[in-house]
């Protein structure tokens, strides 16, 4: 079984500005129940169809699997909740870690957020 450990941070954009263009995503929400999250998600020109499931402490179960870009566009426009989020993500190299950090378009405009995935829970950031 797949797992994702994460920490999640609110960037203020005025301390921080992209290096390059970064990639497109396109995500929509099948299911946003607590015990489930299944997104749809296209990046650039790939999808990815993405389960997850509850948090346990920063713990979850995560499974995630391409599937057609065609697919996935038709989902986003005719079976996940709207609004969709429309954001570019950057990814940078800091301390041996790859930070992502999304800008977001849209209903999210001048949102900024920066994540980092780790081995384990105590792991410092």
């Amino acid at each position: 079984m797949g797992s994702e450990i994460e920490r999640k941070y609110l960037v203020d954009p005025r301390r921080w500005q992209p290096q390059g263009s970064g990639v497109r995503f396109r995500q929509g929400y099948l299911s946003v129940e607590p015990e489930r999250v299944v997104r749809v998600r296209i990046e650039g020109d790939a999808a990815k169809l993405t389960i997850k499931g509850a948090r346990r402490g920063l713990t979850r179960a995560e499974f995630e699997y391409d599937i057609p870009a065609a697919d996935a566009a038709a989902m986003l426009d005719h079976l996940c909740e709207q609004p969709l989020i429309d954001k570019h993500r950057h990814r940078e190299a800091h301390l041996g870690k790859t930070w992502e950090i999304d800008v977001f378009h849209g209903d999210n405009e001048g949102l900024v957020v920066a994540e980092i995935e780790l081995e384990s829970e105590d792991e410092p950031v």
